[in-house]
């Protein structure tokens, strides 16, 4: 593995540096001065819609997209250090360059198992920008970690489906341009191969019967930006076959093809949120002084900004492994590291912002600095796309499993 960028990943990361300083930044304080005066806190700020026309005309689209027909064409390995960069402004950056979940996943779910017309309804407007989506697989009454536990019914009458189940936090399905969702569930819930009970179809969010019952929050955070989190009931709702995405029975296959990049991505992510949370510590340290000396010069706060390097250092290394083994030898050759990353990234993350929240004291749990949220940010990446303890406990089987058979 060379450790080197190519020449096109270190054009792109230095245009969207530029875009970030010059842009993204700037624009973060003025998205929630815009918030404050809209009529609907799930309302796009004037900025927001600003900052993806700049991100467009600049060529810093789609870049998440490996497919040339549809993104950038990038392989993992180069998105990797862009994905990192968006990271330090997590709610308006991978917004800003249509790359924010859920939109990138349900983007590749169609690209690689959408039908012809499917694309065209859906993943040629979501390209462009034009709309929002919502995946919809997490449930409050079961132990949706295990998506074998899924109980959402999609049941075939004629020509129709019709969905009937409860789901929850589910992703910008309060966002005001969110157009469909991508819902999983079980078309042959007594078949004897529980991973091929369950089925995907897209719901257009106005088809009668769709309920939003109401938003959740998130550490107290609503997530605005990206369109919150909703509860979503599903009531005798009617979708054509035509709506299935790939086969039935294919859901569940598809969901891991789904999660697998996307995890990457939150990796990535997290690591630039890690990178604004020590730069923030070393202003802070510079600035402040306590007990007759400045914080830079307190034993314990260096301490804190050397072990935070260090962490960083080592988690960058494993993605970018990661992301190169995705590349070379596919996501089921990377699946021990892609479950390594998301075992050790937000938990790490979780401990530097924690300790840039206490350099900052009060100021660290304000609205004025974005500490707070980075840090519920990391905390609840511990849950998404699979517990710590789900990704643990596959890790650890593989492991042993040739310790077993010898």
């Amino acid at each position: 593995m060379d450790f080197a960028f190519d020449a096109r990943t270190e054009e792109l990361r230095a245009r969207l540096l530029a875009f970030m300083d010059a842009h993204v930044y700037p624009a973060e304080r003025v998205a929630e001065e815009q918030r404050a005066e809209l009529a609907s806190p799930w309302d796009v700020p004037p900025v927001v819609e600003e900052l993806k026309a700049e991100a467009r005309r600049q060529g810093l689209w789609n870049l998440f997209l490996p497919d040339e027909e549809y993104g950038a064409g990038l392989t993992n390995l180069q998105y990797a250090p862009l994905a990192e960069i968006t990271g330090r402004s997590p709610q308006l950056a991978p917004t800003a360059l249509n790359c924010s979940a859920p939109d990138t996943g349900n983007m590749e779910v169609l690209a690689a198992f959408g039908s012809d017309e499917q694309r065209k309804q859906w993943l040629e407007p979501l390209l462009a920008g034009e709309i929002r989506s919502a995946f919809a697989m997490t449930e409050p009454e079961v132990a949706s970690s295990d998506a074998t536990n899924i109980e959402t019914r999609i049941d075939r009458d004629g020509d129709t489906y019709v969905v009937n189940g409860r789901k929850w936090y589910i992703s910008g399905a309060l966002h005001p341009d969110c157009r469909v969702f991508i819902v999983m569930g079980k078309t042959d819930p007594d078949g004897p191969d529980i991973r091929r009970q369950q089925s995907m179809v897209l719901v257009p969010r106005d088809t009668p019967g769709v309920e939003i019952r109401r938003p959740m929050r998130v550490y107290g955070y609503e997530d605005h930006y990206h369109g919150g989190h909703a509860e979503v009931v599903f009531h005798d709702v009617r979708v054509p076959v035509a709506n299935l995405i790939g086969e039935e029975g294919g859901g569940f296959a598809i969901a891991q093809a789904r999660l697998g990049p996307g995890r990457i991505h939150h990796c990535m992510r997290l690591i630039g949120m890690a990178e604004r949370a020590v730069e923030l510590m070393c202003r802070r340290a510079v600035s402040r002084t306590a007990f007759g000396k400045p914080l830079a010069a307190q034993g314990q706060v260096q301490a804190w900004i050397a072990d935070a390097r260090v962490a960083i250092e080592q988690l960058r290394l494993l993605v970018l492994k990661t992301a190169w083994l995705m590349d070379t030898v596919g996501n089921k050759g990377a699946h021990t590291e892609i479950q390594a990353i998301k075992i050790a990234t937000p938990r790490t993350v979780v401990d530097i912002v924690d300790r840039a929240v206490q350099l900052h004291g009060a100021a660290g749990v304000s609205q004025d600095f974005p500490l707070a949220e980075l840090w519920a940010a990391a905390r609840t990446l511990r849950l998404a796309d699979g517990p710590d303890e789900v990704h643990q406990r596959s890790l650890a089987r593989r492991e042993i499993r040739a310790y077993a058979r010898g």
